[in-house]
């Protein structure tokens, strides 16, 4: 699923659709929990997490909590800047940088995370555990811990030329 609002601009990709069964006394009841992604494709997304007994409803509180949890992440042209791994729970992710052209070589919840940052050239792994929520996750995890030139330049009170020579 893949929508661009005029009014927010975010591209809208539905990751993981899960329906849910419980056991009652007359028999299974089902409900439906959907895993979202949203990004401006400009280095800014974030995820969310809905459950509902309608899909499309469980569909809309995923992507309604998607939006809330926006982030700004750090892009560099269209990769990131530095190989980075991280864990969430038993999901690992590498996420290395590309050259130009290389394309988005990811899984589908990696996939669809760096297609709503707007990340068009990495390379990426996904070891461990095959849930995507965990993926999800752990990805999101890589994109919070990446280093900004800009930012540790300030820190170190130089500037990025002399850093970098």
């Amino acid at each position: 699923m893949e929508q661009d609002n005029n009014a927010n601009e975010y591209v809208e990709k539905l990751v993981k659709l899960n329906r849910v069964a419980k056991v009652v006394k007359g028999g299974r009841r089902f409900s439906f929990s959907a895993l979202s992604v949203v990004g401006d494709r400009k280095g800014n997304a974030g995820f969310g997490f809905g459950k509902a007994n309608d899909v499309s409803e469980a569909i809309r509180k995923s992507l309604e909590k998607a939006r809330r949890n926006v982030k700004k992440y750090s892009v560099k042209k269209s990769t990131i800047p530095h190989f980075i791994e991280e864990k969430f729970k038993g999901a690992r992710v590498l996420l290395k940088p590309a050259a130009p052209g290389t394309g988005i070589i990811a899984g589908g919840p990696v996939r669809a995370v760096m297609e709503a940052v707007g990340v068009h050239d990495i390379l990426s792994k996904s070891l461990g555990s095959a849930n995507a929520t965990n993926i999800v996750k752990a990805t999101f995890r890589c994109l919070d811990n990446l280093l900004d030139a800009r930012k540790i330049s300030e820190s170190r009170g130089k500037t990025i030329k002399e850093m970098w020579g």
